[in-house]
């Protein structure tokens, strides 16, 4: 089923600026909040694209994309909305929070707080660019610390509070009048220290693990396009949602084709006599080879189109051309009787037939 339009969900003409696509979604998730609307599929449908929609539009680049390309656009970079409500609540508490007085409530744990996002760059063949790709990338990331659950101590035995700042993380130094606050040196600022570190994770409370993720790469990318894989990024801090995964696509150059935004040029050597009398030819496409036909008197330099076998556009509609480009190779080393057939052949020019 095709996706409604992000403007005419929120309301808003396509020249809105950000305080009014702010102020549209904020009436629409009040409407339509799940917590006001227990067991309401419709309203939780209604308050998922509401939500789809602020998160494109209010962004610039995804905003820009899609009023380009439209739904296509944004899903051939990896953009596929929200996996939940947990996710909505996460990226958008302080729309809830500040506007209507609560946030997820039971959704979140207080003080949750979003992982990170992380970043991967991924060269990649010409090939697999124009074309396309599934593929699989291997990442390290932290990962929480199974023999001490995350708390950095040895197993059976835990944190403590800093003495020297009475698990507040700062120190009060008075002189005088003035009363001056500084992190606490002992504990960093932390608050507590951990008498018996964790031997696996050396009191970080994470070690970092391999992990094998599938990304697709759509047709038509280049160096700069970046896939973002939702919830591959970093692990959230109590129970809050995991950060996103930003693999960055580096593309090597091709032995044969050029790129020219979606167009791609190649040269072609041809001999002399095809040049002068014509042929059928055969060219290397992404797609094949192709026929091409050469035509008499063909000169060097000279450029051929074929329509449609260049890059796909990224918006998934048609593709760009290649252009041929023809170098007409001339004979080093000639034989007596090709020197004699050129001498009769100069030696005509000019008569006619």
């Amino acid at each position: 089923m095709a996706k409604k339009d992000y403007y005419e969900i929120l309301g808003v003409s396509r020249s809105a600026d950000e305080s009014e696509i702010k102020k549209a979604y904020r009436q629409l998730a009040l409407q339509h909040h799940p917590d006001r609307n227990p067991g309401d599929k419709a309203a939780e449908e209604k308050f998922k694209e509401a939500s789809e929609a602020y998160e494109v539009l209010r962004d610039p680049e995804k905003r820009e994309l899609y009023d380009r390309y439209g739904h296509e656009g944004l899903r051939r970079t990896g953009f596929s909305g929200f996996a939940g409500f947990e996710d909505i609540f996460s990226s958008f508490g302080d729309v809830f929070e500040d506007f209507f007085g609560f946030g997820a409530g039971h959704r979140r744990t207080a003080g949750s707080r979003r992982g990170p996002d992380f970043r991967y760059d991924l060269t990649i063949s010409f090939l697999d660019a124009a074309l396309g790709k599934e593929m699989e990338i291997e990442i390290e990331r932290p990962e929480t610390c199974e023999a001490c659950k995350g708390s950095g101590a040895h197993p059976g035995t835990k944190k403590e509070n800093c003495p020297a700042c009475r698990g507040t993380g700062q120190v009060t130094h008075s002189q005088g009048f003035f009363t001056l606050r500084t992190t606490c040196s002992r504990c960093r600022g932390q608050g507590f220290f951990i008498p018996r570190p964790c031997g696996e994770c050396r009191g970080s409370g994470k070690v970092k693990k391999p992990k094998k993720i599938p990304i697709k790469i759509p047709a038509g990318v280049d160096t700069g396009s970046r896939l973002k894989v939702t919830g591959e990024g970093g692990e959230g801090d109590r129970a809050g949602r995991p950060g996103d995964l930003y693999v960055v696509l580096h593309v090597e150059p091709h032995t044969f084709f050029e790129r020219h935004e979606d167009d791609i040029l190649c040269q072609i050597p041809i001999s002399f006599v095809q040049a002068a009398l014509g042929e059928d030819i055969e060219v290397p496409t992404l797609n094949g080879a192709k026929k091409l036909t050469i035509p008499p008197g063909t000169q060097s330099g000279q450029i051929f189109t074929l329509r449609g076998q260049g890059i796909s556009h990224l918006d998934g509609f048609g593709k760009g051309d290649q252009h041929v480009q023809i170098t007409v190779k001339v004979p080093a080393n000639l034989n007596k009787r090709q020197r004699e057939l050129l001498k009769e052949f100069a030696a005509q020019e000019g008569k006619g037939d």
